[in-house]
Order: structure tokens, then sequence, then C-alpha cells
């Protein structure tokens, strides 16, 4: 055997199996010397008890063994241990042998008398190939961490409500519509979406349709052939053919031109479009996600979107709730917010004190999560103590805000006890759909004492505008 060096890609653990005793040895002390940690077995039974007993990385295996053969054991391995590659070796090596090692799944196919640096180069090749895997799957792992429902924090009914929602049309083919104001996490959602379906591993593909005047746009999502107009010097693939098979995410849909309506209502309803300038008709599997931050119903009345647009897009509908609406998840969300950017620049802040946490539920956010996040960003890269204060919040934040007289750990009782009722009171309107008198008979206090309180505590400004007083 040479002497061939290993490199990083072929550390590892192999499974060698051959009938035949000597050229097992021989080619089992050969790979321990380069590097690899190898188990060797005569038949397909010993293999198959190695196999269910310790974890290897590749089998190299021989076709032609004393109780069956190596397509049993490549099929054994599949049913059972699809993570490990199954390399089979023959000294009868035929075309037709070869074809069906690699239908049937076989990494690659050797002919014997094994050439050292063939043999070599085919361990190199599937060690490099388990580690394109190996990175694959981390990477989708990081996705799923980044971009799946776990990440999406809130407790408030509605978020709760929109999970199931979620959870429910994931692996369909319908055509979700995500609304609601702007930074409230809409991308973020249509990620998710595309995260917990069959397509998971297929493209995501997100186009602003506000970013860009109409003609661009239509060459952004169709495509076009070389020619089709000034500056166009060769043929570009659309966004939804570069979505193919995967998901496709029209972000700002109510910003479309009439014209472009138009195109969208064809390849929304048939999948089919023409590239700009060409004639050719190409066809995509996609799934189609789009949000808005406007009313579209109020667009259709006024004649600003189509009708019949609007109802295609409109198959399934999720309404993200403003900050506002849902104060009771600021707290989840900002200590989400200050975790992530403390283990990004590892600045030592440990904790959002309770004066800030109270000015952060008290402000309305008319930038929604996003406003929030960035003003925790803030608070943690300007501020210079292990608690964020009032002073490390955004100057909109904390307008108002009049500092505690009593000293550091010696606050009154009625201050103390604020921040908590001031939550309860939060979550009984929540629970009651902000219906004041509901509130307050499941509170146990009157109507006014409600209002008194509500006023005091900077309730009163973050009632939803759709609820009318009750």
């Amino acid at each position: 055997m040479a002497n061939l060096q290993p490199t990083t890609e072929t550390k590892g653990r192999l499974l060698l199996v051959d009938d035949d005793r000597s050229l097992l040895e021989c080619m089992g002390q050969w790979l321990r010397e380069k590097g690899l940690e190898v188990c060797q077995a005569s038949t397909v039974r010993s293999a198959r008890e190695a196999l269910d007993r310790d974890a290897f990385d590749l089998v190299l295996a021989d076709i032609r063994l004393e109780d069956g053969d190596g397509f049993e054991l490549l099929a054994y391995c599949r049913q059972h241990f699809p993570q490990t590659t199954v390399l089979l070796m023959t000294g009868y090596g035929t075309v037709e042998t070869g074809i069906e090692a690699l239908r049937s799944g076989a990494f690659d196919l050797l002919t014997k008398p094994l050439i050292d640096e063939e043999l070599w180069m085919a361990l190199e090749r599937a060690f490099s190939q388990r580690k394109v895997l190996e990175e694959n799957r981390q990477l989708k792992e990081q996705l799923d961490e980044r971009f799946g429902l776990e990440n999406i924090v809130g407790s408030d009914y509605r978020m709760k409500r929109m999970f199931d929602v979620i959870d429910s049309v994931a692996d369909t083919r319908a055509t979700v519509l995500i609304t609601g104001e702007s930074g409230t996490g809409k991308s973020l959602i249509a990620r998710a979406i595309h995260r917990r379906s069959g397509r998971r591993d297929g493209p995501f593909i997100e186009v602003a349709c506000g970013a860009l005047p109409e003609q661009l746009l239509e060459s952004e999502l169709f495509g076009h052939v070389a020619g089709a107009f000034t500056g166009a010097i060769g043929e570009k693939k659309g966004k939804f053919e570069l979505a193919d098979g995967g998901t496709i995410f029209l972000d700002e849909i109510g910003t479309a031109t009439p014209g472009m309506q138009v195109k969208l209502l064809r390849v929304l309803q048939e999948l089919q479009f023409e590239p700009v300038g060409g004639s050719e008709t190409r066809t995509v599997d996609v799934r189609v996600v789009l949000a808005t931050n406007e009313d579209l119903l109020k667009a259709v009345h006024e004649g600003r979107f189509r009708q019949d647009l609007y109802y295609r897009i409109n198959v399934i509908n999720i309404e993200l709730p403003a900050l506002r609406e849902r104060a009771g998840d600021i707290p989840l969300l900002a200590n989400h917010f200050l975790e992530k950017v403390v283990q990004e620049t590892g600045k030592p802040v440990e904790a959002i004190g309770d004066e800030a946490m109270t000015l952060l539920q008290r402000y309305t956010w008319p930038g929604n999560v996003r406003e929030l996040q960035n003003a925790i960003e803030r608070a943690v890269l300007l501020g210079r103590g292990a608690i964020v204060t009032p002073e490390d919040l955004p100057p909109a934040v904390r307008e108002g805000y009049v500092p505690s007289t009593a000293p550091a750990g010696r606050r009154t009782l009625k201050e103390a006890l604020a921040g908590p009722e001031r939550q309860i009171i939060l979550d009984v309107l929540e629970a009651c759909n902000w219906n004041r008198n509901l509130t307050a008979e499941t509170l146990g206090i009157n109507r006014t004492t409600l209002y008194k309180k509500m006023k005091r505590l900077g309730i009163e400004e973050m009632a939803p505008a759709k609820q009318a007083p009750r």
C-alpha cells in the first residue's frame, strides 16, 4: 500500500466488510495507518451486528460475501442508518453492476484489485460529501432557530392563535396574505411558514414590491430576454423562476400598479408567465406568500386594487397585531432582544431595570417590534451599567419620565405595586378584548375605579384604535 497522507476530511469511523481474510487484515491495517478508525467484518451478519452496536461514517463492503451480498448490507444501512455512506467493491465489475449499485444508493462501486490512489480518492470524496451534508444540516438547524416559530416571541392570545394558523396552513399550497403595520414582523412570519412546510429545502425568495418602478419590478419578478430594453445585455431569470420548488414572498403588495396587478393575477392563477421581451411561456411550482401594511379592502373600494386579485390572494389571511395591542408581550420581547444583543456584542448587561421596563410598556411603539428591537440594541450599546435604566432608552420612550425620589432599594408600597397591578389589568383587558365593563366586573372593581387606574398607569392610551370605549 502506498504512503498516502490523510486529509482532515478522511478522519472518521469506517466499517470494512470482506470475506477475504488476508485482504481484510491488510486493508484494515493500511486504513488505520492513514488515520481512520476501522472495524472489520467478514459476513453480512457480523457487519449488521457492528452497525447495530456502533455508529460509522462509512461502510466499505464487498458485493460477494459468505452469507449474502453487499446489496443486502446497503439496503440495511439505507433503512436503519441513512446517515452512513456506503461504498461497494467487487472483483467482477460490469456496467450493469455499477448502475445497480448507484441506483440502490451506493456512493461508489470500486473494482478489485483496488489501487491505493483510487481507493483513497473514493474515500476522500465520500468524507467530503458527508462534510457538506453535515454543514447543510447545521445550516438548516440555524435557519430553523432564526426563522422558526420558536424565534417568534409572544404569549398574547392573538399570537398563539396565529401560531395555530401557521401550523395548519404551512404545508399546503394555499396563498397566504400577511397583514399588519410596518415593523410587526411580516417577513419573519413568511419565513416561518416556509421553514415549516414541505418546501423548506427549496429556495425562499423575498421581493420588496414597493422598492422598484413597474418596469424594473416586472423584470425582477419574471426575468427578461436579451434586448428586452435598454441595458438588457443578456437573459436574466426572474424571482418566480428562481423560487421554483420553494416559496416567493411578495412584500408591500399594495403598492403594485394596475398593470402589474394584471400580470400578478395571471401568474397566481396559472403559475405561468413570459419574461419581459420574450414569447416563451414558463411554468413554475412555487408557494406564494404576500404581505401588506395597507387596508387592501379599502383600496378595492377606492379602485386602487383589483377586486379579483384581492380575492385571489386573500385565501388565508394572517393578521399581525400591533405591539401596542399586545403590551403584555413587551417584557418577553425586550428580554429576548437583550439576550441576543448581549450574545452578539459581549456587553456585560444583565437585565432591564424595573423603571426602564415600565417605560417600555407605557410607550405606544409606532414602529412596533422593529422599533423595540432597535431601542434595546441602543440601550445595550450606549449604556454603561449592568442594568438598563431609563437614561439608556431613546428620548421618545423616556419622554415624560420622572425619576423616583426614593433611594435605591427604598420604594413606597404604591410604587412597588404599580408594575404588577398594571400587568394584571393589561392581561384582563386583553382577555376581555378591551371591553372595560367586562374587565371591571372580572377584576371585582367598578368601572370608574378601572378608568382611574388605567389613566394613572398609562394604559388608557394603549387601547386599540378599533375598540370603541365601553
